[in-house]
């Protein structure tokens, strides 16, 4: 007899569910979200547990190395798979949530999602808190051009990151009101901007001394935040058969209804990483507009454009070109 466990997790507790291989119901029980209280429920349980499974979230990272390090067979599963299974269930609480995983994980109705490694997960954080500075610098600077604007003070249209501050300042030295008001936000988006330079000199350097970026950044277009970008996302480019399903996997390929005589492809799915997507856009756009290199793919993507559309012709050049081709394969 195999028996299978389910876990609902929440961000401070988790409802487990043991499930034997006939899908009866033999132990249920809340917990706490700790390694230490799982191991150790599990461990008090009479017969050996063939696998241990939970929907992908914020705690997945934690919870499939944390047990996986105490001898477990864990797999995550795709969230949208386990929701569909569970919206057929009358009542939705986390005790049958566990009870729906469990019996999930037993009929083997469900995707596992690749776990990326740590290295991959400080690399997006890096990136993640690059991006995050460079917003609030952005936010904080069109703060204090409206603020200006009601005094009258019409800043130019382009004002670089670095010089904006100079910019300011002398506008607003000799009133007293603007002094007060603006002095503190200009001070706090310095400090920011600053912050974010160190950041984005870091990523630079990773990328500079990463192999596959550097081999990345040799197709037009492509930078260092989306070598980064992309090769975080990726991880472990062998859970790939075909570049091709790369694009599929991060959502750049068309939906489609099919059934009986209607056959409907839609626009792109937009799933996986919007991050990714995002910057395989970018990159694409900056093939098309910006480089001057002459390629053949380059060449097929402005053909697209005058045939169908620039939006489409960048998309189109996104799922076959970028970082994808000289990585995965």
């Amino acid at each position: 007899m195999e028996y299978f466990v389910g876990l609902d997790v929440s961000l401070r507790s988790c409802a487990l569910c043991i499930v034997d291989s006939k899908g009866t119901v033999l132990l249920e029980r809340e917990l706490p979200c700790e390694i230490n209280d799982i191991t150790e429920c599990l461990a008090g349980f009479p017969h050996p547990i063939e696998r241990v499974g939970f929907e992908a979230g914020t705690m997945s990272q934690h919870l499939f190395f944390g047990l996986t390090e105490a001898g477990f067979d864990v797999v995550c599963m795709e969230a949208r798979q386990v929701n569909a299974a569970l919206s057929a269930m009358r009542n939705k609480t986390d005790r049958n949530d566990a009870r729906g995983i469990a019996q999930v994980l037993r009929t083997g109705w469900f995707s596992p999602v690749h776990m990326k490694s740590r290295e991959a997960h400080g690399v997006r954080a890096l990136l993640s808190t690059r991006k995050a500075l460079l917003k609030k610098t952005m936010d904080l600077a069109n703060e204090c051009r409206g603020l200006l604007k009601v005094f009258g003070i019409r800043l130019p249209k382009t004002v670089k990151h670095g010089s904006f501050d100079g910019v300011v300042r002398p506008l607003i030295e000799m009133d007293d009101v603007l002094v007060h008001a603006l002095v503190p936000l200009l001070d706090a988006r310095a400090v920011l901007y600053q912050h974010f330079l160190e950041l984005d000199r870091r990523v630079k350097r990773a990328a500079s001394h990463d192999e596959v970026c550097m081999r990345m950044m040799t197709v037009p277009g492509v930078g260092p935040i989306a070598a980064l970008t992309f090769k975080a996302a990726v991880d472990d480019p062998s859970r790939f058969k075909r570049s091709r399903t790369v694009a599929a996997h991060f959502g750049l390929t068309p939906r489609r209804y099919q059934s009986g005589e209607s056959d409907n492809p839609g626009r792109i799915s937009r799933a996986g990483d919007r991050d990714v997507r995002s910057t395989l856009y970018s990159a694409a756009n900056a093939m098309l507009m910006r480089t001057m290199a002459v390629s053949q793919l380059k060449s097929w993507g402005m053909r697209l454009i005058r045939t169908k559309g620039r939006r489409r012709a960048v998309v189109a050049v996104a799922q076959v070109s970028g970082p994808a081709a000289p990585y995965v394969d």
